[in-house]
């Protein structure tokens, strides 16, 4: 039952003309729908105006979700923008399973109730991609970071994700291990050892699981392989019983390559499983406990909707994200409902009940509204832009190894053979992380080939072209959003089954494909520097050479420019 509180409020128009009542909703809330449908029936307004905008008002009578450009999602933090999108679209799914209802049930009761009352529809709320791209450019690094980590928390097992991490620290710890190993006492030996451990730890592992999966299944499987694998790798590093047949088998660069890396994910996963301990004994593992937000109580939905509820939390954190989210959106819908009422229309406006608030606001005093144009179009951000000031730096660094080699005297065919070892090893890599990725052979041709160009220019991802291609053999749209959902909402299949289900959905293939081969042209890069270069580098003296060499060529270029201004 409603209480005096949630019912509409009446706020008098300023001249007389017309008016405005705010209905405050929770967007999963049964009770709400109701509400809206008496007030409506009750009231018979001039307009009903929504918390919709455009895109979202087909999706919610059932049109055909064409409002996504799928070409956005290849540009940049356009990417992220849609996964923090994703997220509070899946959230807000699960609430309304929680209380059996549809999300938006509200905002469709209330178009459906005026149509059938032959009463205008107005949709007052801002673009939602305009919203998105605003809410994450407003946002810190810092603040990204932790925001997509808490919602990779609230999807997963934390444990998992704590593993996770570690184990991309890792692989980013162990090829500069191999590149500025030496300077803190890493050894040969130690290189060795670790290889030869690693390798046979591997090995067993491999052999275990094979093993068990003849009488053993599922984590116990796992768990076996896993064990095994340690305990040979273990055995191996405290005897060194492996390392003359591992060195003389390998050699030097082999070994400091797996070694390196078999550092680095010890490392790395040691990290992980202590960070996995600690979210264990400091925060839940498994489902949420009573008071969480799937245990909400309804009642507390009628103060504030899903989306105010989360990003009340992200306020104490990055008040930017909230005002874009929350407080821009209350001036906008504010603009659109005093421009209503001073055409004399009275108006029953329809918002979540955590916007209520601050639109009455607004109405109660038209003058305190910011201007309309700063609440609309791209938002640039406003913090100091370290994404474009590490990408010049990368293209004059790549740019200035070759032109400061050249200048000092060092031959063009070595030039040419660093030039076409970068060339391959980023395409093997990115067209390789691209159909890791499912995607299709061109697709993943054209973003290898293009992967290069991500040293001279980072702002050229090459995914992005392995995505444009990809396009031309997938539909997408916003009706992909829900069927991911769906996904993970299915607690009766295993996650193995439900990834490679979300695999088959056209718009988290596209994103996969996208990520997975710029992921691999980073990789190919930090492999190119910390290994293969050093390779290349030996004719000349190897890393000190090679520095040595830039020097002379800084010094030479130096006096070839004051020779000709002189």
């Amino acid at each position: 039952m409603s209480t005096p509180a949630d019912r509409p409020t009446q706020t008098e128009p300023a001249d007389g003309e017309g008016s405005v009542s705010v209905i405050g909703t929770a967007h999963v809330s049964q009770a709400s729908v109701e509400e809206v449908e008496t007030a409506i029936a009750d009231e018979q307004p001039d307009i009903v105006a929504v918390e919709l905008d455009d895109g979202r008002y087909r999706q919610l009578k059932g049109h055909e979700p064409d409002d996504l450009d799928a070409s956005d999602l290849l540009q940049g933090n356009t990417v992220f923008q849609f996964l923090a999108y994703w997220m509070l679209s899946y959230v807000q799914t699960r609430l309304g399973e929680q209380f059996d209802i549809d999300p938006g049930a509200d905002m469709l009761a209330a178009v459906e109730t005026a149509e059938e009352h032959g009463i205008d529809v107005a949709l007052v709320d801002r673009d939602i991609q305009e919203t998105i791209q605003r809410f994450w450019a407003r946002m810190t690094i810092t603040e990204k970071l932790r925001m997509v980590g808490g919602l990779a928390f609230g999807v997963t097992d934390s444990r998992v994700v704590g593993v996770m991490v570690g184990l991309i620290v890792g692989l980013v710890a162990g090829p500069a291990l191999a590149l500025f190993g030496g300077a803190v006492g890493i050894t040969e030996a130690v290189y060795l050892r670790a290889a030869a451990s690693g390798l046979l730890g591997l090995a067993a592992a491999l052999f275990i699981d094979q093993l068990a999966g003849l009488a053993l299944g599922g984590d116990r499987r796992l768990i076996a392989s896993l064990g095994g694998g340690w305990a040979v790798a273990s055995v191996v590093a405290a005897s060194g019983v492996a390392d003359a047949a591992v060195g003389s088998l390998l050699g030097g660069f082999a070994v400091t390559i797996i070694g390196s890396l078999t550092l680095g994910l010890v490392g790395g996963l040691a990290l992980g499983l202590v960070a996995a301990v600690v979210i264990g004994l400091l925060g839940p593992s498994g489902p949420a406990p009573e008071g969480g937000i799937d245990e909400m109580e309804i009642e507390e939905l009628t103060d504030a909707d899903v989306v105010t509820v989360m990003m009340e939390e992200f306020r104490q954190f990055s008040p930017g994200g909230a005002e874009a989210l929350i407080d821009e959106r209350d001036a906008y819908i504010g603009h659109q409902l005093v421009g209503l009422r001073e055409n004399g229309y009275d108006v029953l406006a329809v918002v979540g009940a955590g916007h209520r608030a601050g639109i009455e606001g607004y109405l109660d005093d038209p003058a305190s509204l910011p201007p309309m144009n700063t609440l609309v179009g791209e938002e640039t951000g406003r913090g100091i832009p370290w994404g474009k000031i590490i990408g010049i730096v990368l293209s004059v660094a790549f740019v200035s190894f070759f032109v400061l080699l050249a200048m000092a005297g060092v031959q063009n065919a070595f030039l040419l053979r660093v030039f076409g070892a970068w060339f391959l090893i980023n395409a093997v890599f990115a067209a390789g992380f691209a159909k890791l990725a499912g995607a299709r052979w061109s697709s993943a041709g054209v973003g290898g080939a293009v992967a290069w160009m991500t040293s001279i220019n980072p702002a050229l991802a090459p995914g992005w072209f392995a995505g444009y291609v990809e396009l031309r053999h997938l539909t997408v749209n916003v009706g992909d959003i829900g069927t991911l959902n769906d996904l993970l909402s299915d607690e009766t299949k295993p996650i193995g089954e439900i990834l490679g289900e979300m695999f088959d959905v056209p718009l988290f293939k596209l994103i996969m494909v996208v990520a997975l081969t710029n992921v691999g042209s980073i990789v190919a890069s930090a492999l190119f520097v910390s290994y293969i270069l050093p390779l290349l580098g030996t004719e000349l003296g190897g890393v000190d050479g090679i520095s040595q060499l830039m020097l002379d060529g800084a010094r030479n270029s130096a006096e070839l420019i004051w020779r000709t201004i002189t």
